[in-house]
């Protein structure tokens, strides 16, 4: 079968190896290679973007995105692979992102994170929230405890997306992939139907709002795990940015749900690999120990990364002792983890040495 123009940019990018494609009429096709926007010398009219945008998307679909101005759809291309496209309008213009969903789901250690995600991925219950910056691999590092899940143990596992990105096979588990606007018309209604489908983990693709946080509440305080991911930088932000969907009246009763059912959050960034091409990636991991519960229930935030700091014995991390790992074992540049870290000058100073400590008493007292 003969490949459109579209499936011949999106084999261009597989070929080099690109995350994403983005698509503006008038401007070069843009590919972005291990962190880079790297231009080529293609520039689609306002037809062709039509015409890319028909050849992956419906007819209801097209009418939708005229209607409303955006569009979120997957999309495979045959013989390249899949892909989660996006279609919206700047400037009244239609504009096209790809993003390449590498079929291959790989493994923690392939991926270079912590032993401590398969632990985190066995939990019989609880809240379990991967945040970072859009492209810092949280689907991949989703996919991957879902998989671990899959291949150790025998479970149930239902995921709602928007839309599907990774294919999983059943292997010891049992999977339901549905997909929003295709197989529910929500990722709250879909979480509060699927408490009646006997699930032991729910994936959430992405927590957006109030009503689906209090259904993922709903679901871990009836003993079941939920997986999903939020756009924060961080531990303390993540908490803060759940406390956001609520009025100051509401939020201790919020904070007390929390501490109860948040089982963890794992923070991710990706760094230029020192050597060589691709990236890295960097965690700060938070467990939800008894120190993490009683800040959360003080509403002490700003002593949680102390105790992220201190709670090494529980598989805890910050972004800095990661960062200084991956320096030591030369992985990444200084440089480069000075840039990543949320603070610099205490990274610089582990560089030469020096650690200032953070006992439990200090963080409680």
């Amino acid at each position: 079968m003969a490949k459109t123009l579209l499936g011949n940019v999106l084999e261009k990018a597989v070929t080099s190896d690109a995350s994403d494609v983005h698509i503006k009429e008038g401007s070069p096709v843009a590919f972005r290679i291990d962190g880079d926007i790297i231009t080529s010398d293609y520039i689609p009219d306002a037809e062709m973007l039509e015409r890319f945008m028909r050849q992956v998307a419906s007819d209801k679909q097209v009418e939708s995105f005229h209607k409303t101005g955006d569009l979120d759809i997957s999309h495979y291309e045959d013989g390249i692979g899949r892909f989660r496209i996006n279609v919206h309008r700047q400037r009244g213009l239609i504009c096209l992102n790809a993003r390449w969903v590498k079929n291959r789901i790989m493994t923690f250690e392939q991926l270079g994170l912590p032993s401590i995600m398969c632990q985190i991925s066995e939990y019989p219950r609880g809240i379990v929230i991967l945040t970072g910056t859009t492209g810092s691999g949280k689907s991949t590092t989703l996919a991957a405890m879902l998989e671990h899940v899959n291949q150790t143990m025998a479970k149930h596992i239902i995921t709602i997306e928007d839309p599907i990105e990774y294919e999983f096979q059943d292997d010891v588990s049992f999977f339901e992939q549905r997909e929003v606007g295709i197989d529910t018309i929500s990722f709250a209604s879909a979480l509060k139907h699927s408490l009646r489908q006997d699930p032991d983990i729910i994936m959430v693709g992405e927590m957006r709002d109030k009503t689906s946080f209090e259904a993922a509440l709903q679901a871990a305080d009836t003993g079941h795990l939920v997986m999903t991911t939020l756009h924060a930088s961080n531990a303390a932000q993540t908490i803060n940015r759940i406390l956001d969907f609520y009025e100051k009246a509401e939020q201790d009763p919020i904070r007390e749900a929390l501490a109860n059912n948040l089982a963890a959050v794992i923070s991710q960034r990706l760094l230029p690999r020192a050597m060589g091409s691709g990236r890295v990636p960097a965690n700060e991991i938070m467990i939800n120990s008894p120190i993490i519960t009683k800040l959360l229930q003080e509403n002490r935030l700003d002593k949680l990364s102390g105790a992220v700091a201190a709670g090494n014995s529980y598989g805890m991390m910050t972004f800095n002792q990661c960062l200084l790992k991956h320096v030591d074992d030369g992985l990444i540049s200084e440089e480069d983890a000075l840039e990543a870290s949320d603070n610099p000058e205490a990274l610089k100073m582990n560089f030469e040495g020096i650690f200032l400590s953070a006992g439990d008493s200090k963080i409680l007292g």
